[in-house]
């Protein structure tokens, strides 16, 4: 059996107390112990002035950009804009999106990450065999608008489905690329195969205009694209009528968010149990979007995650830093609330909350140590204000 322990100024376990001087021992690559006594079992390793938690959980991202140096356009642009560059981006004779999702995984481990909630467009390509990177969810993304392509679309993303590893799930990627009756194909595969669902909703004005009047920029990109169908999304639709269809998925989460109205948002709070919501907040204030509705959705009880979503909109991969946003725009969400929603809550949107996102015996063992340079008295704030990875460890090993 290989056992370890691991001693740290703080252990914030997340769902109990912080413990001061606190131990975690690990054995095959589980959790074994928490507690403020030495389990005295296997090699003990002291990592000094460190507060030692789960992993942190991006819920939502898209390797495939890991490689861009810089966001694409510039900030404030329209969504639809800033998609017409995406499509361009795919283009390229040199982009090797394989390359990217590699370089991400490894920036997403450097910065404490232990699992990610990705959308692909492929088969993913892992890493070199050996090497430790965070786990990954893959919702295989589906993109369809008009009648003619949900056959085609839905066979491509089954076969997708079975050859990605588990966990797997699908993602109909948006109302603006998801015909109506693909989504509810894709979401009855979910159900029988017991999948979980994500899905781009309520991100832009733009797509809200869209749903309501079928005109405007996305209109005119689709039509630009030979992709518009007249009939695709009836006159008045609402964000609303796709959350009552992802309702009947055994898992989901609804990307963004960033328009969802209170009647929507009690509809998501109604459905806690098997509905999350994905807030990434560097990537809402690159869009300059209007105030992100957090404080509703947390006072209806929706469970929130964060997602850095791609480097063709964020700087960086850091979910640290979204974090630590997070606080500064909404003082009424806690350091220790947010580093909760960034561990815990991730990992049951993701549907992995029984294995991760906690410090519980049990549990795997993705842990992430962050030193915080001196004594304190308080570690959730400590980690936002000064903590830069020390370590980061996946099932044990590190």
């Amino acid at each position: 059996m290989n056992q370890f322990t691991l001693r740290a100024r703080w252990v914030l376990p997340m769902d109990s107390p912080p413990i001061e001087g606190g131990y975690v021992g690990v054995a095959d690559g589980k959790i074994a112990s928490v507690g403020a006594t030495n389990p005295n079992a296997g090699a003990l390793t002291d990592l000094g002035d460190a507060v030692l938690m789960p992993g942190l959980v991006n819920a939502h991202m898209h390797l495939e950009f890991s490689g861009a140096g810089r966001p694409l356009g510039a900030a404030g642009m329209s969504l639809p804009e800033w998609i017409r560059l995406v499509i361009a981006d795919r283009k390229r004779g040199n982009r090797d999106a394989a390359a990217g999702a590699v370089a991400g995984l490894r920036e997403s481990l450097a910065a404490g990450v232990t699992m990610i909630g990705e959308i692909a467009t492929s088969v993913p390509d892992g890493p070199s065999r050996g090497e430790t990177v965070p786990r990954t969810v893959v919702f295989q993304e589906a993109i369809g608008f008009s009648a003619g392509r949900v056959e085609s679309v839905f066979a491509d993303v089954k076969q997708r489905l079975y050859a990605t590893a588990e966990p797997v799930g699908v993602s109909p990627h948006a109302p603006y690329t998801v015909h109506p009756r693909l989504l509810m194909r894709l979401v009855g595969m979910a159900r029988e195969r017991y999948l979980p669902v994500a899905m781009h909703l309520a991100e832009s004005r733009e797509e809200l205009r869209l749903l309501e009047r079928g005109d405007g920029p996305f209109r005119e990109l689709l039509e630009e694209r030979s992709m518009w169908d007249a009939e695709a999304i009836p006159r008045g639709s609402r964000p609303l009528d796709y959350l009552k269809a992802l309702a009947e998925a055994p898992r989901s989460l609804v990307i963004h968010g960033n328009y969802l109205d209170a009647g929507e948002i009690e509809f998501v709070a109604g459905h806690r149990a098997r509905m999350s919501v994905v807030f990434c907040p560097r990537t809402h204030a690159y869009f300059r979007h209007e105030a992100y509705p957090l404080a509703a959705m947390l006072k209806a009880g929706v469970r929130v995650a964060l997602g850095t979503d791609s480097r063709a909109s964020n700087p960086d991969l850091n979910l640290l830093e979204e974090v630590r946003l997070l606080v500064k725009q909404f003082p009424f969400v806690s350091p220790a609330d947010a580093l909760r929603i960034a561990t815990r809550d991730g990992g049951e949107a993701l549907g992995q909350g029984s294995v991760s996102g906690s410090l519980k015996v049990g549990k795997r063992a993705d842990l992430v140590a962050f030193g915080i340079g001196g004594q304190c008295d308080e570690p959730f704030e400590a980690v936002l204000a000064r903590g830069k990875p020390l370590k980061v460890w996946i099932d044990g090993r590190g």
